[in-house]
């Protein structure tokens, strides 16, 4: 399992805009949050990063913890 690290912008709320993230080693800028939205106890986020990839990051509120999924090229 790869460890996942995001850094993000945090106002009013913890985990409100990712800025970019760790993910196998490898750092990610996010270019564009694509799509933003909230579901019970968890925040997501469509994001894209350099060379047009695109990642479902996910906040889990309850157990404090990241997950992200490869969607793949834009």
């Amino acid at each position: 399992m790869n460890n996942l690290i995001v850094k993000c912008y945090s106002g009013h709320t913890y985990a409100e805009k990712p800025r970019s993230f760790e993910w196998g080693g490898v750092e990610y800028e996010v270019e564009e949050i694509e799509k933003a939205w909230v579901e019970p106890g968890e925040r997501h986020f469509l994001v894209r990063t350099g060379g047009n990839k695109s990642f479902k990051l996910c906040y889990n509120e309850a157990k404090d913890r990241w997950s992200i999924i490869e969607v793949g090229r834009s």
